[in-house]
């Protein structure tokens, strides 16, 4: 490895599906038009690796562990407490941090939700959107500088993240709980990931309370009279202790810098001692600043030996169960991300890509699955021209085949593949 050779891991976060008949059968990626990501995979090396161990949670942090290159049956302790590394909050020990998202709970039946929660918190009322309709910033703080005011209590902290992504903390709290992640609950009665364990008496009573707070919120009277769904819940998950990782510098050799719009992908560089690069505009969301986070890829190439720039929007769209949203989403990652990114490396020489996503959000089910997903390393030294597709069908062809997902990022950086 050497300091000439820069390396860029490009991550569309869920872009990975499943055949669908409304496509003839065909994946969103399929459907796609992106001839970037296809120009990766027809020059460079394409397979199929397994991000997610089996046995272990369906999440982006699990998966997200694996793509840099950690063991997660190794290093895993939670999702919030990486995600509390990533907005600044420390943790110390017996700490534990859970992940609040802003939901949207109703009553009734897809499509004509009541979200009037009058008798306060209940299992059979469902998750009418695990992202509350995606709150501004504004709205957010606004939310959480109550829920700090009102649920904050000694050793009860909640700190503000973006849009419906937050922070609780529980200092010298408890863990033991089982709960459902919202998004895996969408339209369907929360019920089904009520929670249980040591903590839930706790949790149930900060998430009640939350209901009563936000019943008639300044926020949400302004969101119901322009005809917004209201955040009238909190949905406390992901908690987990301090975590503790190995630079990734140590390990692999290399200085790294992440982009991302995510506290949870802040807190895994954080983590393993990478650079973290805020970009304007950078929401997480369809309407984020690709181009901005592709310019920041290739400058910070300048003064480091890998990025890693993770784009949210293919699944938010696959959360969401909008195919045209998803292939959207494919689309300009494709033409606003690699196809820049790759035009700014010709200029820095020597160069190596890694391009595949987390893990599957497939839009029928709206939630994470654990199947293995397409990935292509690319060197410019090295020209196939197999005229392959990057797509999951095109990937499974090749009959390359990485199990172990945590060792793809050392055959990346060592040029084994």
């Amino acid at each position: 490895m050497t300091r000439g050779t820069r390396y860029a891991v490009l991550l569309g976060d869920g872009m990975a599906d499943r055949p669908l008949a409304e496509l003839g059968g065909r994946t969103p990626l399929m459907e796609a038009k992106t001839p970037n990501m296809d120009h990766l995979a027809s020059d460079g090396v394409l397979g199929m690796v397994r991000t997610l161990p089996e046995g272990m949670a369906l999440g982006s942090d699990v998966a997200n562990l694996s793509v840099l290159g950690y063991d997660p049956s190794v290093v895993y302790t939670g999702r919030s407490p990486i995600e509390a590394a990533g907005m600044g909050v420390e943790l110390g020990t017996g700490d534990v941090a859970y992940r609040c998202n802003l939901v949207t709970l109703g009553k009734g039946a897809p499509g004509g939700w009541d979200t009037d929660l009058a008798g306060g918190l209940s299992p059979d009322l469902a998750m009418v959107d695990f992202a509350g309709g995606h709150p501004s910033e504004a709205e957010a703080s606004e939310i959480l500088s109550s829920l700090a005011g009102e649920l904050g209590e000694k050793g009860i902290e909640f700190h503000r993240g973006v849009s419906y992504r937050h922070l609780m903390v529980w200092r010298k709290g408890l863990d033991e709980l089982d709960i459902a992640p919202p998004h895996d609950l969408t339209d369907r009665k929360i019920k089904n990931g009520w929670p249980r364990g040591g903590a839930a008496e706790k949790v149930l009573g900060l998430m009640n309370r939350s209901v009563g707070l936000l019943a008639d919120h300044p926020v949400n009277l302004r969101r119901l009279a322009q005809g917004i769904k209201p955040v009238n819940a909190i949905w406390l998950w992901g908690q987990g202790l301090r975590p503790a990782m190995r630079d990734f510098r140590e390990v692999y050799g290399l200085e790294g810098a992440m982009i991302t719009a995510v506290d949870l992908l802040r807190g895994l560089a954080v983590s393993i001692g990478f650079k973290v690069i805020n970009v304007p505009g950078a929401t997480g969301y369809l309407d984020t600043n690709y181009e901005g986070k592709a310019l920041a890829a290739v400058e910070a190439l300048r003064d480091v030996d890998i990025v890693y720039l993770h784009v949210e929007a293919p699944d938010e769209a696959g959360h969401s169960g909008s195919v045209a949203d998803k292939i959207r989403a494919m689309e300009d990652f494709d033409s606003r991300v690699v196809g820049p990114v790759l035009k700014g490396l010709k200029e820095l020489g020597h160069h190596r890509v890694l391009l595949m996503p987390d893990h599957a959000t497939p839009v029928e089910i709206k939630t994470h699955s654990g199947e293995p997903v397409p990935f292509t390393v690319y060197d410019s030294d090295i020209a196939d021209r197999s005229g392959r597709t990057y797509d999951e069908a095109s990937a499974a062809s090749t009959g390359i085949h990485i199990e172990k997902g945590h060792e793809l990022m050392g055959k990346f950086v060592r040029k084994e593949l």
